[in-house]
């Protein structure tokens, strides 16, 4: 086992090879929801921040100089721009892509921890990840939807005034709290579009909420984010 933390040929493949297992298993399960980066994309970053420490450690005990974790911050504040590029805002005003971006440079964090021969961490913070990814996610989303506060984005007819909307909601006991942005309607039309966060009684779940806004007078379309 000390064997395979030393730079020698049999540890690099190993490190390589454990980088690109975990890596893969990381960017699996955003590959089976088809996100913007998958299961090569995670590979690949996985790979590459073992590599580059993998570098770095051999510099350092060939020439007994320098910093022995430089390369490897490099990585981590470089994986940003990579992760930049998944995160995309929605016709609506939504958010997508942060998951995916903290996953990749997650994901560089575990090849790092592989590249150095730190394999508990790399299969230990894997685990973690993928669990949070899987099983947290839906704990995630029934805690939220329990809830009695929902945001969502509303387009109604255009003889409909934003007014008459807001005294129907409150004769349905339905509190708008903010209206985040007025936009133009996804139809082209001169409808009135906005996304507004809606508080409902203490007994309403989300579901309750999205009914009761649907029934009201004007509502053309829905959507929750």
């Amino acid at each position: 086992m000390l064997e395979l933390r030393e730079i020698t040929a049999v540890g690099i493949f190993v490190r390589i090879i454990v980088a690109m297992l975990l890596g893969g298993l990381i960017g699996l399960e955003r590959g089976i929801k088809n996100r913007p980066a998958g299961f090569r994309t995670y590979m690949l970053v996985s790979i590459g921040a073992c590599i580059v420490m993998l570098v770095n450690q051999y510099s350092y005990q060939a020439t007994g100089a320098g910093d022995p974790t430089r390369m490897g911050a490099q990585v981590i504040s470089g994986i940003g721009f990579l992760g930049a590029g998944t995160i995309i805002v929605t016709s609506h005003n939504q958010i997508k892509g942060l998951t995916t971006a903290a996953g990749l440079w997650a994901s560089a964090c575990v090849g790092l921890a592989a590249g150095i021969g730190l394999y508990e961490a790399a299969v230990a913070g894997s685990m973690a990840i993928v669990a949070v990814l899987t099983v947290l996610h839906r704990l995630d989303f029934s805690l939220r939807s329990q809830g009695n506060v929902v945001e969502v984005y509303i387009e109604l007819d255009p003889s409909m005034s934003l007014g008459t909307f807001l005294r129907g909601a409150r004769e349905h006991n339905l509190e708008l709290s903010s209206i985040l942005k007025e936009c133009e309607s996804g139809s082209g039309d001169d409808a009135l579009a906005f996304i507004v966060t809606i508080r409902g009684r203490k007994n309403m779940h989300h579901n309750d909420i999205v009914q009761s806004v649907r029934q009201l007078e004007g509502v053309r379309y829905l959507e929750m984010l």
